[in-house]
């Protein structure tokens, strides 16, 4: 019994998907019954109850789980001692995460980092925020950044930094000379939003509910690049994390207005999963999100 045999076996059990077991390793799904059947005759015992509709582990196959879990846990965490000893920072670290933090606040830093570390590779895949949970609760991924960062049992939450919420909107709209704005100054205007499930959706809702304003969006999208492509066409306004519209700013294709007497935070966490083996590569990472200095980001990695 090999060590990729448990690693199929354990993705399986937390996907409780043939199919999604087979994609994280790289094998056909027809090898991954075919792994199943081979432990259950190496270990004499049932694993899966079939009888029932839903995956179901027998009590044979509980506990195999989670000896299988503890196998994976000491064996990776030999590995990254190992490295540790050998002063090794190596790897690829896969990172989960929405366009906005994706494409305009991780980028410096893993600039920083891989200048340092050039051994590494970093893989970043872009997500919807329920998939990054998803992705890290499954293990297919190592590390996730969220907004909002919604508390749960099996992960671990560290705070990346506070991005403030701005208004934004085209230079030919009506408010673009303004320098401030009230949330009743914006009430009668069109309004592009993100789509419901969206976090800063659900954020941008909870701040018009708490100001007793109605605000409905003549456009939903899914992604930050979308919204900002609306407004510069002047289709209406919109509420945007002031990071991800610095170059448009720059460029004079939108216009950014604070909100008067109030500022809108937009909290930003880095998530793993709870008892997984952090590889020293991982460690120098998450050290450096976590730092607080931007401008000391080549520091912050040692």
């Amino acid at each position: 019994m090999h060590i990729e045999n448990f690693k199929i076996f354990s993705d399986l059990v937390e996907t409780e998907s043939f199919s999604r077991a087979a994609k994280l390793n790289g094998i056909t799904q027809s090898a991954v019954s075919q792994q199943l059947r081979a432990m259950e005759k190496f270990f004499s015992i049932l694993i899966v109850d079939r009888s029932q509709k839903q995956f179901r582990l027998t009590r044979e196959g509980q506990k195999l789980y989670e000896s299988a879990r503890e196998i994976l846990y000491l064996y990776d965490k030999l590995n990254s001692e190992l490295q540790e000893m050998k002063k090794v920072i190596s790897g690829t670290i896969h990172i989960s995460t929405v366009y906005s933090i994706g494409l305009h606040e991780l980028p410096p830093y893993v600039k920083a980092f891989l200048s340092k570390y050039p051994d590494v590779n970093i893989r970043v895949e872009y997500r919807r925020a329920n998939n990054v949970y998803e992705d890290i609760l499954t293990n297919s991924i190592e590390l996730g950044l969220v907004a909002y960062p919604q508390k749960h049992k099996q992960l671990e939450f560290l705070p990346f930094h506070d991005d403030v919420l701005i208004l934004v909107v085209s230079p030919e709209h009506q408010l673009a000379d303004k320098k401030e704005v009230t949330l009743e100054e914006i009430a009668a205007q069109k309004f592009i939003g993100f789509e419901p499930d969206i976090p800063t959706r659900k954020a941008t809702d909870k701040i018009f509910r708490e100001a007793n304003i109605e605000m409905e969006p003549v456009m939903e999208f899914d992604n930050v690049e979308t919204v900002k492509r609306a407004v510069e066409i002047n289709a209406g306004i919109a509420i945007l994390p002031q990071t991800t519209v610095t170059r448009e700013e720059t460029q004079g294709l939108l216009k950014v207005i604070n909100f008067k007497d109030k500022v809108y935070k937009r909290p930003l966490a880095l998530i793993h999963r709870k008892g997984r083996v952090l590889t020293p590569a991982m460690k120098k990472l998450i050290n450096l999100l976590t730092s607080k200095d931007l401008n000391s980001l080549e520091k912050a990695a040692d």
